[in-house]
């Protein structure tokens, strides 16, 4: 082997031997300066019969080796590496299930003001609510990490989707406090059970059925939807549920935005939005936390129907992978858990893309959390906040897809990318936050402007942050790897939505934190050293016919 003075990235690698295996199914062993050791690596599409890999040793031919890949002679095997149209089908049926984990999650912040005076809840009660989404997700994040890569897809996407369809269907038994209230908290907790999933599992989806010129599409895709999902409940809540407490507070140059909806007959008399109460009227506030309650009942019902369906849809058909690999790196078993675990601990730039992820989008999922409480001191209320919450996660929905695109047609240029959206995203928030403490003068356009722009630039990297991710810890599986980045994320995001629960403690502390964050993360962008080991073995093995028989992947100490 070369000396790791002279081929520092030829250190750390991995050689099919049958010795342990069999013909069809051999073992990868991985050998390195300190002795060789079994990582438990299997083709997950075995090999023809009568056609077996041969092994290093039995060639005749020295191995070709360029920088951090090194190849023998390939086996002969007559078999094309395939894409499936299915794929498409499974990717939005998933797409469906992250979007609806979101939404539940972002359930009850868009209507803070009705819940409040419903249920007599405050604003501790919307941050636990929300904060039980990574809490949960802290508990179980490793189990579920484990499950995608050794039970396989189905298995993962069923659990998830049965636990936000019994968590939705729980907050329907009653609107009055104080069951409803646990019954809430129960739901909320059972959906973020159900987030490593929904949260972790695109790049380990599109790894598996798409082609390597295709995966960080799909994985936007994915990233794409659960953003929609989250958009769908700032606009869905308000429409369905009547915040009849501020009826007048809601400023007039937003009348125009709700016009449509304000001049639908059939919504306009459903709700009476524009009555007026006497709020020293015992009836007049029963009448109105009726409606409150009824608005809420509906909300309740149309998401658990929904929830229920989709579980039934991914029970009759969700495959967990196609019948034939779409890439070379997807026809090699990744490394069992806890050797990937081991290995995730010594790779000091995954590390950094951890961090960089946790500590941006960890505050922002947050602060998003809560959007009504951050936009309340600048008496923006709640169809308002919901409508700016809207616009912002669309805004990364699409932005994330078209330069998820972009990077598929130019590869090996995800940090670059990063940097761009960070560094916007970054100076957008400031202006926000200026406008929020009153350094730059108040205007509608430049505080909706600004938090859309912030929001989209940093939800836009997120799936170019997923693949990336999945690059550095190759052959670590994608479902352990991203697992641990977004518990990492949900760290973050426990920390901050506890601090909200700390009474009187305002909110201009968190557009500050949010700033500082993504700021500093632009900071650790430059210290990143990008890899990218999966890519290189695809663009090497553009057939299942070329799998070479040696594998060198770089050193996880570099």
């Amino acid at each position: 082997m070369d000396s790791p003075d002279t081929e520092p990235l030829l250190q750390h690698h991995m050689v099919i031997n049958n010795e342990d295996g069999d013909e069809d199914n051999p073992v990868f062993h991985r050998k390195s300066d300190y002795g060789s050791v079994e990582c438990n690596h299997r083709l997950l599409y075995p090999a023809l019969p009568d056609v077996p890999l041969t092994s290093p040793a039995a060639s005749d031919e020295p191995p070709h080796k360029i920088p951090g890949i090194s190849t023998s002679p390939p086996a002969e095997v007559p078999e094309e590496f395939k894409l499936y149209k299915r794929r498409w089908y499974i990717l939005m049926l998933y797409s469906l299930l992250a979007a609806t984990q979101s939404g539940v999650w972002n359930t009850f912040s868009p209507i803070k003001r009705t819940t409040e005076d419903a249920f007599g809840w405050n604003d501790a009660t919307i941050a636990l609510l929300g904060n039980w989404g990574p809490i949960a997700y802290l508990v179980v994040g490793i189990v579920f990490s484990w499950m995608m890569d050794v039970k396989g897809l189905r298995i993962s996407c069923l659990l998830t989707a049965l636990l936000i369809a019994v968590g939705t269907s729980l907050r329907c038994i009653t609107m009055d406090p104080p069951a409803a209230t646990w019954l809430m908290h129960i739901g909320q907790i059972l959906n973020g059970l159900a987030g490593p999933v929904a949260s972790a599992a695109p790049p380990f989806l599109s790894a598996i059925w798409f082609a390597p010129h295709e995966r960080t599409t799909a994985t936007a895709i994915a990233v794409m939807l659960n953003s929609l999902g989250m958009a769908v409940m700032f606009v869905l809540g308000p429409a369905l549920v009547p915040d009849a407490t501020n009826s007048t507070k809601e400023s007039a140059h937003i009348q125009s935005l709700f016009q449509p909806w304000e001049d639908n007959q059939f919504i306009s008399n459903f709700w009476n939005v524009s009555a007026q109460f006497d709020a020293d009227s015992d009836a007049a506030r029963a009448d109105r936390i009726s409606r409150e309650k009824h608005g809420l009942r509906l909300y309740m019902y149309i998401v658990a129907g929904w929830s229920i369906a989709l579980f039934l849809a991914m029970l009759i058909y969700f495959p967990s992978k196609p019948p034939r690999p779409p890439s070379a790196s997807a026809s090699i078993q990744r490394s069992n858990f806890l050797a990937g675990l081991k290995d995730l601990g010594r790779r000091g730039q995954f590390w950094l893309v951890c961090a960089i992820y946790g500590i941006s989008l960890g505050v922002l999922g947050s602060w998003n959390g809560v959007l009504e409480v951050i936009l309340q001191p600048l008496e923006i209320y709640q169809k308002e906040a919901g409508w700016i919450g809207f616009y912002g996660q669309c805004g990364g929905a699409v932005a994330s897809l078209l330069v998820a695109r972009f990077a598929d047609f130019f590869t090996r240029i995800l940090k670059w990318l990063i940097i761009v959206f960070y560094t916007i995203g970054t100076a957008a928030l400031l202006v926000f936050t200026l406008i929020a403490c009153g350094v730059l003068p108040f205007s509608t356009g430049m505080v909706y402007a600004s938090n859309i722009i912030g929001t989209t630039a940093l939800n836009a990297a997120v799936p170019l942050i997923f693949e990336l991710a999945c690059e550095l810890s190759y052959p670590t599986g994608e479902g352990t790897a991203n697992g641990v980045l977004t518990m990492v994320y949900n760290f973050v995001s426990v920390v901050i939505l506890f601090i909200f629960m700390i009474p009187n403690i305002g909110s201009m502390w968190a557009n500050w934190a949010l700033v500082g964050s993504s700021g500093f993360c632009v900071f650790l962008l430059f210290l990143l050293k990008e890899t990218y080991n999966r890519l290189d073995i695809d663009d090497l093995n553009p057939t299942l016919e070329s799998i070479d028989t040696e594998i060198i992947i770089p050193d996880p100490h570099l």
